[in-house]
């Protein structure tokens, strides 16, 4: 039983943990994602002006002029353009309500003290004299009317800059749809700038097809100022729903009903609003509808209308340094954050959001929450404690490779240098008289040095067998009294055969000890010039292919 409580008590935290962690994740947006849209984010208000003469000639004729400045519509709208060009909704900039009858009722109210309402609806007077003057100052004009009307439309727009606009800048109608939840295009009616630009919003291709998904709404509701900034407020889109119908906006998790919510936003001052998209932070509609109904006019039909007015949605240096500024802030390099949002000030002073972000940016610099500097003190850090350990593993072991790799040549270079005869050898050889005799060879030098050239012609001489005793020559294993080969004497008589007798002074000369000489040689006639061994300096025999004193082979 103990077991089975724990468990319940722990799929009950459990369950508690995801249920609140749920809301959370479902509504989670990226952090900053506006902040692309709402410096282009402006209030528009549209006034029109109405210059009304009445001709009084119920009496003697009187000419009454008044002027009036009568509400049209205000919302917010979006720069596309660093000239200023707005979109907005037509009902911003533009009334079904007839002004020309506000101003007929407010005429005769002031100049005939008469009580009648100062509204768009016509009415009657109780005097029956002047209720037939009131009919005819109504619009349409006819030739017996009683008032002129001379109606001017102005739209004023108040960009999002700090210290704030109380005049705006004036702007003209380029075009409007016939639906009052349609769009309209307006531009400056000079530079609304000051020849630097103004930041624009980036417009989406496409809106988001999946249900629920989620978006921003921007907006004012009044005139920008310190203590009136935009207003950002989170959605989402349902499925379904296309041109100016617009598509309709459902909390997923029913928790808010977001049509009544984004509808009373709208009667503040949100109609016409930018809705951004949650993940590229582009505008994918406009705000429109009102009351319970509030819904988004689709980026397709803000497009067309761009294309019907001429004008072509771009950005411009402004944008392009203030999105620098902002993927540097939004990643935590709040260091290198500061010196892009002062650039993108020197662009543009009244920048909101830019000032607003480079003071945030400034107090965080430096800190544990900027990765610049974080970054920086790691490699300060690297730097004193100097060189890893592994460069110098590294360097070590790249010394002993080339270390064995020197060692490997040499020894490779030294087996290939040694002389095939450099090892004593012995072997066996006949004379010419068909005697078999061994072969000793003592080492010599490492290198062997060639022969000299033979010619062709040189004949060979028959191999001499000779019995003789050199006390200076080095023992070897054959010992005293066996034949051995050795060179003829080359002061010997060369036609024929004898014998001579060598003084004992000669041996010496010739680096060897005293002793007598005796030998039986045979010296065939044209025999050639005597030759010597080049290892050890003796005279070798014409058809020797050893020297007999050191064993150095006499032709390669």
């Amino acid at each position: 039983m103990r077991r089975l409580g724990s468990a319940l008590v722990f799929l009950g935290g459990l369950g508690v943990a995801v249920a609140a962690t749920a809301p959370a994740l479902a509504h989670e947006h990226p952090s900053g994602i506006t902040d692309l849209v709402t410096p282009a984010v402006v209030r528009v208000e549209a006034t029109a002006r109405v210059d009304v003469t009445l001709l009084d000639h119920i009496g003697e004729l009187v000419h009454v002029e008044r002027s009036y400045e009568v509400p049209i519509g205000s919302g917010t709208g979006t720069v596309v353009t660093p000239e200023g060009a707005v979109v907005t909704l037509t009902r911003v900039v533009k009334s079904a309500k007839d002004v020309e009858v506000y101003a007929a009722n407010r005429i005769f109210a002031d100049h005939h003290k008469v009580k009648i309402p100062a509204d768009f609806e016509r009415h009657h007077a109780k005097d029956d004299r002047l209720d037939r003057h009131l009919q005819e100052c109504y619009p349409p004009k006819r030739p017996t009317a009683t008032c002129i009307f001379d109606v001017t439309t102005e739209i004023r727009v108040f960009p999002n800059i700090s210290p704030p606009d109380r005049e705006g800048f004036k702007a003209e109608i380029v075009t409007t749809a016939d639906n009052p939840d349609g769009p309209a295009v307006l531009a400056p009616a000079g530079r609304a700038d000051g020849g630097t630009g103004m930041p624009t919003a980036p417009l989406a291709a496409t809106v988001p097809d999946k249900e629920g998904s989620p978006v921003s709404v921007a907006g004012f509701t009044g005139r920008p100022a310190a203590d009136l900034p935009e207003t950002v407020d989170i959605a989402h889109l349902r499925t379904g729903g296309a041109g100016e119908g617009g598509r309709r906006f459902k909390d997923p998790e029913g928790k808010a009903d977001e049509p009544k919510k984004l509808g009373a936003l709208i009667g503040r001052g949100l109609l016409g609003g930018p809705v951004i998209e949650d993940h590229k932070g582009e505008v994918v509609g406009l705000l429109t509808g009102g009351g319970d109904d509030a819904r988004m006019l689709g980026v397709r039909e803000v497009t067309r209308a761009l294309a019907e007015a001429r004008v072509t949605p771009r950005r411009g240096p402004i944008d392009a340094a203030f999105e620098q500024a902002l993927t540097r802030f939004h990643t935590g390099y709040y260091g290198d954050a500061v010196p892009a949002f002062q650039r993108v000030l020197e662009l543009y002073p009244g920048h909101t959001v830019a000032a607003t972000r480079l003071k945030e940016a400034q107090a965080k610099r430096g800190t544990a929450e900027d990765k610049g500097a974080a970054q920086t003190r790691s490699s300060l850090a690297d730097d004193r404690r100097g060189p890893p350990l592994w460069m110098f593993l590294a360097a070590g072991g790249v010394l002993v490779a080339a270390v064995l790799a020197a060692a490997l040549l040499l020894w490779r270079r030294g087996a290939a240098t040694e002389a095939p005869g450099a090892s004593g050898r012995s072997g066996t050889f006949e004379t010419s008289e068909g005697s078999s005799g061994e072969e000793t060879e003592v080492a010599g030098p490492p290198t062997p040095v060639p022969p000299p050239f033979r010619p062709p012609a040189e004949a060979a001489d028959p191999t001499v067998a000779v019995n003789r005793s050199f006390p200076a020559l080095p023992r070897t294993s054959s010992g005293p009294g066996r034949s051995v080969l050795v060179a003829r004497d080359p002061g010997a008589d060369t036609g024929g055969t004898g014998a001579r007798s060598a003084e004992t002074g000669g041996g010496a000369a010739e680096g060897r000890g005293p002793g007598t000489i005796s030998e039986q040689e045979t010296r065939p006639t044209g025999t050639g010039p005597q030759r010597y061994c080049t290892a050890c300096g003796m005279r070798l025999g014409p058809a020797h292919r050893f020297c007999g004193y050191c064993g150095h082979p006499c032709e390669t």
